[in-house]
């Protein structure tokens, strides 16, 4: 008797535990598609379409891809905590997975926006992070032959690619702190002394916030 009140009892804990942990997911994943479906509204809202079924459409596409983006990170994630993962085939899935799900976001965002529209999307997925860099340089350092902007660009482009699929904010930043090691490297190279045209460059700032207040 009393082995089969523990038993009944036992039962009850279980689904209790497991109808909470259930329902707390469910509480837990809607709230996710919230934020990442307000987060892609406020992407499509730069585009100022006014097109209500398109614009409907493009923060489903937008939603989704955060949303898959997450599901790769995660099974990623899964998979190197067990012991006996490889970690580097491991990374390499990953790197495929998210390869393969760039390429179909792109395609998707292509049926509906032009070339313009999409780099837009890009940059509001990556925090306008390519447009601020690429600006600070050419102020950062006004001598930039053309090449070299376009060398730049083309590298804050590569980034931006990379960035889009990181799994946090953190990541997206990584991606690009990555290329702009690269891209300092290259200037010195060409022997412009980055420290020297920084700290130049934070001088014009103060001069010209003296000068505004002065007027």
């Amino acid at each position: 008797m009393k082995c089969k009140q523990l038993y009944h009892l036992s039962l009850i804990l279980f689904l209790f535990f497991y109808c909470h942990s259930d329902a707390y997911a469910l509480q837990e994943d809607t709230a996710y598609i919230k934020v990442i479906t307000q987060r892609a509204a406020k992407i499509v809202n730069t585009l100022q379409l006014h097109q209500p079924d398109k614009e409907s459409r493009l923060t489903g596409i937008i939603a989704n891809q955060y949303r898959s983006l997450r599901a790769i990170h995660d099974a990623h994630h899964a998979a190197v905590a067990q012991p006996d993962t490889d970690k580097k085939l491991a990374g390499e899935k990953r790197d495929a997975a998210l390869q393969a799900q760039h390429a179909a976001y792109l395609a998707q965002l292509g049926k509906e926006l032009t070339a313009p529209e999409i780099e837009k999307i890009k940059d509001g997925m990556t925090y306008g992070v390519l447009p601020l860099t690429f600006k600070t340089y050419q102020e950062m350092v006004p001598s930039l032959t053309s090449a070299q902007k376009q060398q730049i660009h083309a590298w804050l482009v590569e980034a931006r690619e990379h960035a889009m699929d990181a799994e946090s904010s953190e990541m997206k930043h990584w991606w690009f702190g990555k290329y702009k090691g690269r891209i300092n490297n290259y200037l010195s190279s060409a022997g412009i002394d980055m420290k020297k045209e920084e700290a130049a460059w934070k001088q014009r700032i103060r001069d010209k916030k003296a000068a505004s207040a002065n007027n």
